[in-house]
């Protein structure tokens, strides 16, 4: 029986700063940014968006075309926590209208999680074949002003339907997968804004890499070139590019540019222009590869590498169905890019200092340019929620 991703759908903020208007605002070459670490715009969320909204709003696209009926599991993964209790994850299953026989779980392990999500849905699917699990992969990439972090944040959200039968993407059984205890990026339940090593997070980003690979390649017996294409996390799209070339010279494999560009230019398009997204960023990817490559992928297997600092790596793939691109979203997502609003500096720093208030008391947030949901207050030290579907 094949299990795997029957439904794929992206989501970010309306918002995005330019680059180029951070690059001038920090008195550096807009080429450090475009260039040096490939990216291009990153997804400023409005005030009244957090991972609930960006979360339920990914998967509102299942919710109208009645896709989340037979969901009897709902895993919620973020690091982008929003209470020490309650999942996140209940709050969107909440907006979404979801039945009350459903299994509602929020995940965390830096931006693996998404990935520890997919492989447990895999297995309640197995179980369950009639079923179906919803995993939702939501962040808010947030670090210092002017800090080296700072021009990869970004956000968004994927939501994936997990199903016997696929019509996306069938995944293997095969996978590898490291854990090390390492201090490469944390966020203390004291910060807001997280705290990175950055050299040292990408030496064991690929340190991972490669132990995750060659647990793969022992389990399946399978070579680099028996892959088609490849989605890798990525926190700015040059890593993804940089662990590539490592793991193929590890593996004696030798590439080009124009290798590297058919292996990965497709799957780093919706990244490039929206920033890391943690725990989403892989699926952000592999939605991207799906969406935007001129070539039909039907049976073409997929490398995927998932990797969250601290740090947990895995490697796994999958096969892509016949048909996937009838059931993508591929035309709402490229009008969901092309109308997003972009921000002067001004605006975005303004954005940025507009914290959550943390006295518990009544507060009402003033109404952005959202989706179809909105974080619109606190009262009582109660987030309050509210669907716009009917408006």
């Amino acid at each position: 029986m094949k299990i795997g991703i029957d439904r794929i759908s992206f989501y970010t903020s309306h918002y995005f700063v330019d680059l180029k208007t951070l690059a001038e605002a920090r008195k550096v070459d807009a080429d450090k940014y475009y260039v040096g670490i490939g990216q291009e715009k990153m997804g400023i969320p409005a005030p009244d968006e957090d991972v609930v909204t960006l979360g339920a709003s990914a998967a509102y696209p299942l919710m109208k075309e009645g896709e989340l009926e037979e969901v009897e599991l709902l895993l919620f993964a973020t690091e982008t926590g929003i209470d020490q209790s309650k999942a996140a994850g209940v709050y969107v299953h909440g907006l979404l209208e979801l039945g009350p026989r459903c299994r509602t779980v929020e995940l965390k392990q830096a931006c693996y999680s998404g990935t520890a999500a997919i492989q447990m849905a895999l297995g309640f699917v197995a179980r369950n074949p009639a079923k179906k699990a919803l995993v939702i992969t939501s962040d808010v990439a947030r670090y210092e002003l002017g800090s080296p972090g700072e021009a990869t944040q970004g956000c968004g959200s994927v939501a994936m339907l997990i199903s016997a039968d696929p019509r996306i993407l069938a995944i293997d059984p095969e996978a590898g997968y490291y854990t090390e205890d390492v201090m490469d990026f944390w966020r203390p339940n004291y910060r807001s804004e997280a705290l990175v090593d950055g050299k040292y997070s990408t030496m064991v980003y690929i340190h991972a890499l490669i132990e995750s690979w060659k647990q793969y390649a022992e389990e399946s017996g399978r070579e680099l070139t028996d892959f088609d294409r490849f989605c890798y996390h990525i926190p700015f799209t040059k890593m993804a590019e940089k662990a590539h070339q490592k793991l193929c010279r590890k593996c004696r494999v030798k590439t080009s540019r124009e290798d590297m560009q058919h292996l990965l230019e497709e799957s780093l398009r919706y990244s490039r222009i929206t920033g890391n997204c943690y725990s989403g960023s892989m699926y952000v990817g592999l939605t991207s590869l799906l969406e935007t490559g001129e070539e039909d992928l039907t049976g073409k297997r997929i490398g995927l590498y998932s990797y969250g600092s601290g740090c947990v790596g895995e490697f796994y793939s999958g096969v892509v169905q016949p048909g996937y691109r009838d059931v993508l979203f591929g035309d709402q997502h490229a009008k969901m890019l092309a109308e997003r609003t972009e921000l002067t500096y001004q605006q975005y720093e303004d954005i940025f200092h507009y914290g959550v208030p943390t006295d518990g008391g009544d507060y009402i947030f003033p109404q952005y340019k959202t989706g179809p949901f909105r974080f619109s207050g606190i009262s009582q030290h109660k987030r309050e929620y509210e669907s716009l579907v009917d408006e």
